[in-house]
């Protein structure tokens, strides 16, 4: 017992003198180096968020594998943890992949530098940096939001009941001049959505494209990949919105409020946190109204319900 009990206080002083070693090496870096410290402070600060949450992924699929739960049974916050680090894990498979050669990891270093945006996941990533990011890539989602509003006015035209047809062309048009539609009038025309031309499975193809670039989807691949990809997606969102609407828009703190907002289309980094949630509400009373059948009309209305915040 004597022996563990040295043991244990001689790790304990040598954890202590790493630590403090750590400090000082850390405040000679803030005054000497400050640029420098920051990414450096950035770096260490993203590894062990990264380390901690790769903790509470395995104690989510631990506890859906013990009580034999399914995604969609899962709590909001646990649903869109599974999200958030699948698409991280995707976006970080390239860099691993440049890694693995030897004497490849400068390379790896130099690309991280120059081009953090395209290749380094949001634990990396500076203050400033998440802001000018995220609007970098809703400045992408947004050129494609005015090509998904004419191509809807355009398969309207071929509607074959004419006061449906009339309807939706007004809504556009309403869109257009930067007015929000209301949910009441979103479904007032979702038949139109779940059959030709505007069911997901009969969209243009360039329809299908810029829905994609909305969904940070790529549209580089085949129209049956596209239609697939996009379906999933819609329908993840579905149930992450009937999730958060079990939870309650009351129980999210700021960020995340701010990061529901902006998956759905609504670039939230420089909007009030009423208007996040006011605009949030809108959305859950529609998305909540919907089937799997209606994916292409929840697709659209991301853009629809986001246009005149632009």
């Amino acid at each position: 017992l004597s022996t563990k009990a040295g043991s244990r206080s001689l790790v304990a002083a040598v954890v202590s003198k790493v630590k403090h070693i750590n400090g000082r090496y850390e405040r000679f870096l803030e005054r000497t180096f400050p640029r420098f410290y920051v990414l450096y402070a950035t770096f260490t600060g993203g590894v062990r968020a990264l380390f901690l949450e790769v903790k509470e992924i395995q104690k989510i699929r631990l506890k859906m594998h013990h009580q034999r739960l399914s995604i969609q049974q899962l709590p909001y916050r646990d649903m869109e943890r599974l999200r958030q680090f699948r698409r991280d894990v995707i976006k970080a498979i390239p860099i691993g992949l440049i890694a693995i050669p030897p004497f490849a990891n400068f390379l790896v270093i130099v690309l991280m530098y120059f081009f953090p945006r395209q290749l380094l996941i949001r634990y990396f990533w500076t203050p400033s940096q998440q802001v000018e990011f995220l609007d970098a890539y809703d400045a992408i989602r947004r050129d494609s939001y005015p090509r998904v509003v004419a191509s809807i006015a355009l398969a309207a035209r071929s509607l074959p009941e004419p006061q449906l047809q009339e309807r939706l062309r007004e809504l556009c048009a309403q869109v257009q001049r930067g007015s929000q539609p209301r949910v009441a009038e979103l479904c007032a025309v979702r038949s139109l959505f779940s059959g030709s031309p505007l069911g997901l499975n009969k969209l243009q193809v360039s329809h299908v494209k810029a829905l994609s670039r909305v969904l940070f989807l790529t549209p580089h691949l085949p129209a049956f990949f596209l239609r697939r990809r996009l379906r999933s997606h819609v329908l993840e969102i579905g149930r992450l919105d009937r999730a958060l609407l079990r939870l309650g828009l009351g129980q999210l703190s700021e960020e995340e409020l701010r990061a529901a907002c902006y998956l759905r289309g609504l670039n939230s980094t420089h909007l009030g946190m009423p208007e996040c949630r006011a605009w949030l509400e809108q959305w859950l009373r529609l998305s909540c109204q919907l089937q799997a059948s209606e994916a292409s009309l929840l697709a659209n209305s991301m853009v629809l319900l986001s246009l005149n915040y632009l």
